[in-house]
């Protein structure tokens, strides 16, 4: 057997370099280069004796399709993220920071399809006592819930082989070692060893397949770029620890649509799916408050009210700050200099601070609007209508275009009592019975509108 190939690979990017150094000139991040001892082995043995699969070439007009059978979770909102349902050989990357409920999620997916599919829970951050702990916390069945505490890839694949399962979740993909690479649990060889073998089985035995990630300290998924695009889904875990809702989005989903987004309430018995997402974002205040607006955001297939608050002070400092919760800093000092040009009303002088209520992302343009009358409203200090809603997107010359889904939006806001509404000219071709609806080309008809509502 030929000796041990020694290596040093970034633990950022993956890149592969014959020497240490000190900055990745793949990545161009500094001291990520470690040192990696590499064992050699027959390259068809690594996947030997999964399936029995054997490769061939076929005519794409020879290829025969199957339905597109889903596996229903024990929750809607998973189903809505994953695009239905699970899919059978599918590979699903579920990343979040610690405590937020990855675990939590599974153990409550796993329960529910064991009653028909047999399934295999493989833990390798904690003991099958802490598992079962937890699933007895939650009133879980625990019959025919398999459990195993190992992390070592080779003896998985034993009990793989043996068992086949039709659902498999590993926790997480940090804790697998592979007996190919020499290198510690959690580095990049490592993820990305183990994380091929794992999707490799998955496609080739139809077997449904949970990975379990973690985060960095900014967020996303610890380990290679490389693991993303390995498997079929990525669903990211979004919300504080010390918030009971939390939000799932998918940001990759080869089976469904991106940017989906599912709402859940941690409670003492688990994650409850939220009925009504919007209910959470509007818990208002009885009296109209300045500074305070109601927008409504599409995430994925569904529309959100959400409400977006503004705070605007004199400034004591040389900078004044520009601070944002919930939406774009570089948007937000783009919006105020539209408003400047095309109005006049100047805040280089003021602090000013945004935040989306509920923890709630807001990543498309339909919120520009909402955050200039938001802004204008505590300028001012002047409360807007209780039961009005805007949305928007604003360019740089101060036109206001219409986005995707207007009519969603209005149905929405119209079922949860929204009398008024100012949107785009292009969003209002049909009226929405007990609303009036306000179109508006510019920045300018729209500050009219703004103006006609304090009269």
């Amino acid at each position: 057997m030929s000796k041990p190939k020694l290596t040093f690979c970034c633990q950022h990017c993956g890149a592969l370099y014959p020497k240490w150094t000190g900055q990745c000139t793949d990545c161009s991040e500094w001291n990520t280069i470690v040192e990696e001892t590499r064992q050699p082995t027959a390259a068809s043995s690594r996947f030997q004796g999964f399936a029995g699969h054997q490769s061939a070439m076929l005519r794409m007009a020879e290829v025969e399709l199957q339905a597109d059978i889903r596996m229903p979770s024990s929750s809607s909102e998973l189903d809505r993220v994953l695009g239905g349902g699970i899919v059978p050989g599918s590979a699903i990357l579920i990343g979040g920071d610690p405590g937020i409920g990855k675990s939590t999620l599974l153990i409550q997916t796993v329960a529910h399809l064991s009653r028909e599919l047999k399934t295999l829970y493989v833990t390798g951050e904690e003991s099958p006592q802490q598992v079962t702990l937890r699933a007895r916390r939650l009133g879980l069945s625990e019959d025919h819930v398999w459990l195993l505490a190992e992390t070592q890839m080779d003896i998985i694949f034993a009990h793989l082989q043996k068992e086949k399962p039709r659902v498999l979740v590993i926790d997480s993909i940090q804790t697998m070692h592979s007996p190919l690479l020499s290198s510690a649990p959690g580095s990049v060889g490592q993820v990305r060893e183990c994380a091929m073998q794992l999707v490799t089985y998955a496609k080739q035995t139809g077997t449904a397949l949970f990975l379990v990630g973690h985060v960095t300290k900014e967020g996303s998924l610890a380990g290679p770029r490389v693991l993303e695009h390995m498997v079929d889904t990525v669903l990211y875990f979004e919300g504080e620890q010390d918030n009971r809702y939390r939000m799932i989005r998918a940001v990759k989903n080869r089976f469904g649509a991106v940017n989906e987004l599912g709402i859940f309430a941690m409670t003492d018995k688990g994650l409850k799916e939220v009925s009504q997402p919007s209910a959470i974002f509007l818990s208002r205040t009885a009296e109209p408050i300045s500074g305070s607006i109601i927008t409504a955001s599409k995430e994925g297939s569904r529309p959100l009210l959400v409400e977006v608050q503004a705070l605007v002070d004199q400034s004591h400092l040389g900078n004044p700050r520009r601070l944002s919760v919930g939406l774009d800093t570089q948007r937000l000092s783009m919006l105020l200099a539209i408003m400047h040009r095309h109005t006049g009303v100047s805040t280089h002088s003021m602090d000013v601070f945004m935040n989306v209520v509920g923890g709630l992302q807001l990543t498309e343009t339909a919120a520009d609007l909402p955050v200039i009358f938001a802004i204008l409203s505590s300028l001012r200090n002047r409360p807007l209508p209780h039961d009005l809603i805007v949305f928007g997107e604003l360019g740089l010359a101060g036109e206001i275009r219409p986005v995707p889904g207007g009519q969603e939006r209005l149905k929405e806001a119209a079922k949860h009592g929204f009398k008024t509404a100012i949107v785009p000219f292009g969003n209002a071709s049909k009226k929405i019975e007990g609303m009036e609806i306000t179109p508006v080309r510019s920045l300018k008809e729209a500050l009219e509108f703004f103006e006609y509502a304090w009269e």
